[in-house]
């Protein structure tokens, strides 16, 4: 389906040059000027030859092949998108499909707002992997490791510098934190009183802190920041008791998106789960 390399691999290649070109603080990325050199030089026949805004109702970007008797590519965001990060990720996703997927999908691609702020390879492997192609791209995490430590306690001021230093949305910022953070930490997307999708840190899910939202729908808890009025005024902190979202305490960072048809909950628990007591007696016996 793809082109050779992995996401993870193109990114790193394109990582590359732009180190060896403009050294290692090139940040935030200039995507519009490397989908069309990289591209010009990689693919001389089949290059990026348009990267612009469009009218493109019920789409966030789309990578489209030239018309008849015309060579290359275009990559397009939807023109009504205000937000400098959502676009730049945009952006970073198409050129994740022209160089993954433009053989499979000859015509092109069109890609909806689930396809940017979902990153669940069971939500659909191609925009799974546009995604982790413009993740690694926009953030590489030798780069965010020198920001945030793996074993720092995050705070909203810290992911926010990370949002401002790639042009990236808050949500992706704390997706590329997950990677890697030591944390227990849990992102939750819900709308209308429901989980749409979550994304645990590798330590919260070893220690059972997920969500199995493929499963079907997960109503959010009633006592959650995500389920108050007020969450449309902004980012707002509060500690939970225990079996609220988890049963042990926890931190919830609620933020509404770019658009508010999303709630984002940074949910952060201790470093270790409590000792349960009961579950232990039960394995002994």
């Amino acid at each position: 389906m793809n082109q050779g390399f992995s996401p993870e691999r193109w990114a790193f290649e394109i990582t590359h040059v732009l180190n060896t070109v403009l050294g290692a603080d090139h940040f935030p990325i200039d995507v519009t000027a490397v989908a069309r050199e990289y591209t010009a030089q990689k693919f001389p026949s089949d290059p990026i030859v348009r990267v612009q805004g469009e009218d493109l109702p019920g789409f966030e970007g789309a990578l489209f092949k030239a018309p008849a008797g015309k060579k290359g590519w275009g990559i397009f965001y939807n023109n009504r998108l205000s937000s400098k990060g959502r676009i730049n990720f945009t952006l970073a996703h198409e050129l994740g499909h022209y160089l993954l997927h433009r053989v499979a999908f000859p015509e092109g691609i069109r890609c909806g707002e689930d396809d940017m702020v979902q990153w669940d390879s069971e939500f659909g492997q191609i925009e799974h992997q546009a995604n982790v192609f413009s993740a690694n791209l926009l953030m590489p995490l030798d780069d965010y490791r020198r920001q945030i430590n793996p074993a720092e306690n995050v705070t909203l001021d810290m992911l926010a510098h990370c949002a401002d230093r790639y042009r990236v949305s808050l949500a992706a910022a704390t997706l590329r934190w997950l990677d890697y953070t030591h944390k227990r930490a849990v992102l939750v997307v819900s709308r209308d009183g429901f989980i749409l999708w979550a994304r645990s840190s590798k330590p919260a899910l070893k220690t059972g802190a997920f969500f199995r939202t493929s499963i079907g729908p997960i109503a959010i808890p009633p006592a959650s920041l995500a389920a108050a009025p007020a969450i449309a005024a902004g980012t707002i902190m509060k500690e939970h008791p225990a079996n609220v979202w988890f049963a042990e305490p926890t931190v919830e960072v609620a933020m509404v998106a770019d658009k508010y048809d999303y709630v984002f909950s940074l949910l952060s628990l201790a470093d270790s789960p409590p000792f349960n007591f009961d579950e232990w007696r039960t394995r002994r016996r």
